[in-house]
């Protein structure tokens, strides 16, 4: 009795993502000109730590190593529910996908909170825009960065309200894909931003 080959499924799952690009096109022209943006504040920050090194070794000092700690592990939770939205979507669970997009937006929703927690003991202890260069770049880059991720909680409060009415399927979630493109974005700038501010001091 002869045996009976069983195809492998594997590869004809994946097929219909071979090539495709998550998301849509322009999400990621969006990406592309976040990235360029900061970029450019990183090469500032490396001109001016190249010319003031005991300002930026100083200036670390005087940084709540716990707010920024607070906000990277804020960004990463909530890059991970979302994740968790487009993975459950993508498997035909629509409710667990919301409720993972739920959950993404309450912990998103928290760095404003812990970055204005931030600014406030910044404040109580002397450090503003004017204490100096390290805090000049610290403020310009850490407030260009919270405003790109109001942008994506915004994303966010959108795709759910669609989610929510029924814009997303297991075959169509493109939107939500994106979001979570954009987000994950602005997570991977504010992994770069923590170290040069909070830890390589």
């Amino acid at each position: 009795m002869t045996a009976i080959a069983i195809p492998d499924l594997e590869p004809l799952r994946e097929e219909p993502y071979k090539g495709r690009v998550p998301g849509n096109k322009g999400m990621w022209v969006g990406i592309s000109c976040e990235f360029l943006e900061f970029l450019v504040l990183f090469a500032v920050y490396f001109i001016a730590r190249a010319h003031f090194p005991e300002a930026f070794e100083q200036g670390g000092e005087r940084l709540s190593r716990l707010a920024g700690t607070a906000i990277t592990l804020l960004m990463v939770t909530s890059s991970f529910f979302i994740a968790c939205s487009v993975a459950t979507l993508r498997a035909g669970r629509r409710r667990a996908s919301i409720g993972w997009l739920v959950a993404g937006l309450v912990v998103a929703l928290g760095y404003p909170i812990a970055k204005y927690v931030e600014i406030q003991w910044n404040l109580a202890h002397g450090i503003n825009g004017e204490s100096g260069i390290f805090f000049t770049v610290y403020y310009y880059l850490t407030l260009n960065h919270l405003v790109h991720a109001t942008w994506g909680i915004l994303g966010i409060l959108w795709v759910l309200a669609r989610h929510l009415a029924g814009g997303y399927s297991a075959e169509d979630y493109s939107g939500l894909e994106a979001l979570a493109c954009y987000w994950h974005a602005t997570d991977i700038i504010w992994l770069v931003i923590f170290p040069f501010f909070y830890v390589l001091v």
